[in-house]
């Protein structure tokens, strides 16, 4: 079995449920479970808050994504800003293509602390924003009132955050490796549905080269982490308009080691069949 599926049968063993008891918890066949235990399939997105809730636990233990947090909250625990202040390079590629003539909203995926969220919002965008990390979401809070600007912040998962409306932008830096292959494309399917008409999906993905060198800091997690495969990404927004695609190698200090990186990046429109720009 893999990680979910290990993990789900710990849980449902620790309560003393059978398969089919928590099968009739979450309104599934006991086959279903049988399944997920045995990975032969995985438990719908949809169902992730309602499993964990019936193994009382939560979404980032039931996908192992316990030791990112940790992780995490730790980094962002220290003085400064891990990742500095400095936008990333697509806020203003979004801002060429949609600029805030009027508020738009925009939800940034994994905000980490918080600098191009509050960059957004000093530029007229209405900013949802959200993070794994608690010490994220609280060091992105002093950051907004430190610009005096508003910025809801909230601590979830991509996993379980619920969407209640549209977004005219969805941007994610950095955070899209986390995300098992095997949830990929639902997940792009869920940003691309609550994209409102004409709106714009900026994101970012790291992919795997063999001339690249492992991150000196990624063994803490590495079962954490999936990098994509190039043009991957694309792949899931074919039947949007490209307005950026491309793929960078970079050098990248995070964890006190000189490194490089390898990022597919993509800004993508959603246009209605048969529209013209």
């Amino acid at each position: 079995m893999n990680n979910i599926g290990e993990i789900i049968y710990k849980k449902r063993t620790e309560l003393g449920l059978t398969q089919a008891q928590l099968a009739s918890v979450l309104n599934v066949s006991f086959q279903s479970v049988s399944k997920w235990e045995n990975s032969t399939a995985y438990p719908d997105i949809e169902k992730l808050t309602e499993l964990a809730a019936a193994l009382k636990t939560n979404v980032d233990v039931l996908l192992g994504y316990k030791g990112a947090t940790a992780d995490y909250d730790s980094r962002y625990a220290a003085e400064g800003y891990y990742w500095g202040l400095k936008p990333n390079r697509m806020c203003y590629e979004i801002m060429s293509l949609l600029p805030p003539i009027k508020p738009y909203r925009l939800l940034d995926i994994g905000c980490g602390e918080g600098k191009d969220a509050v960059f957004f919002a000093k530029c007229g965008y209405l900013v949802t924003a959200f993070d794994i990390s608690e010490n994220g979401i609280e060091k992105s809070k002093r950051l907004a009132e430190h610009n005096r600007v508003n910025v809801e912040f909230i601590k979830a998962d991509i996993m379980d955050f619920r969407f209640d409306r549209d977004y005219d932008i969805i941007f994610s830096s950095g955070v899209l490796h986390f995300l098992r292959p095997s949830y990929r494309e639902e997940i792009c399917a869920r940003l691309k549905a609550h994209t409102a008409p004409n709106g714009f999906n900026a994101l970012n993905v790291f992919v795997q080269k063999p001339f690249i060198v492992r991150a000196p800091d990624s063994s803490r997690d590495e079962s954490l982490r999936h990098p994509w495969l190039s043009g991957e990404l694309l792949g899931y927004y074919h039947d949007w308009l490209f307005h950026s695609c491309r793929e960078d190698v970079f050098d990248c200090r995070s964890g006190g080691t000189p490194h490089k990186h390898c990022m597919d990046s993509l800004i993508a429109q959603k246009l209605g069949e048969g529209e013209i720009l």
